[in-house]
């Protein structure tokens, strides 16, 4: 289960103050995230909302990307920022872009060197590469570079690196953003497949409310606030509400 316990962020932000152009900068206090008491303990849970309402924190706080200004966020009872190696070894993270994630030259050094800290021998970690990119049918790209893959084979490649490492917690913060219709269905076929081959546990954000609707769950975040959870179908018409689009 992953618990938020009171968890909130606040940064400090410069910002000018009137007085002429000699006045300092002042430092002043912006919250990204307001408490959040939740509890998330099912297989597949979505998270939507409008650009800077806080979805893409509250999933950095999950693999202690993000530490919480005040509360906690628990991972199967661990602490995320008390033992926050332990986490993410157990919580795996996508992001957006994922030649952010891809370093190597090809698709199976790049899964080759996710696995480098587990697998010390050499032929077995090029075998489990193989295998967890055969998994999810990319291991004809093993040997191809990787700036001449799609936005979909980057996309599957990023997401062999990371569950090489056997995580039970996948997180991906907007998945499909870069992705066409093709390499869209794609990705969520694999993910599908994801929960109920391995087991995984998910959670995303996303802006493409088809997406969402995959869950088992949904969260609405506005200003920092989770202002809607449960059935995706119903969460996903009152952000539409919400929004103003019917």
């Amino acid at each position: 289960m992953i618990r938020f316990e009171g968890a909130s962020v606040v940064v400090e932000e410069f910002v000018e103050t009137p007085g002429g152009p000699r006045t300092a900068p002042a430092l002043v206090p912006r919250t990204i995230l307001h408490p959040i008491d939740l509890s998330l303990d099912g297989p597949f849970t979505s998270v939507i909302g409008a650009n800077g309402s806080g979805k893409s924190t509250l999933l950095t706080l999950v693999n202690g990307l993000t530490r919480p200004s005040a509360g906690r966020v628990l991972v199967d009872g661990i602490d995320t920022v008390r033992e926050g190696a332990a986490v993410r070894r157990n919580v795996g993270f996508v992001f957006t872009d994922p030649a952010a994630q891809l370093v190597m030259p090809t698709p199976l050094e790049d899964v080759e060197l996710s696995l480098r800290r587990a697998v010390k021998d050499s032929s077995e970690r090029t075998a489990r590469a193989h295998a967890v990119l055969a998994e999810l049918a990319v291991d004809h790209l093993a040997q191809r570079s990787v700036t001449e893959l799609s936005g979909g084979e980057r996309q599957l490649v990023a997401l062999a690196a990371v569950l090489a490492v056997d995580p039970q917690v996948l997180v991906l913060d907007e998945p499909t953003t870069l992705l066409d219709l093709r390499n869209r269905e794609l990705l969520r076929r694999t993910l599908r497949t994801l929960v109920d081959t391995r087991g995984l546990r998910i959670l995303l954000t996303t802006h493409d409310l088809d997406v969402a609707q995959d869950a088992a769950r949904t969260l609405l975040v506005d200003d920092g606030r989770i202002v809607a959870d449960g059935d995706p179908a119903e969460v996903v018409a009152e952000y539409r509400q919400q929004a103003g689009v019917v």
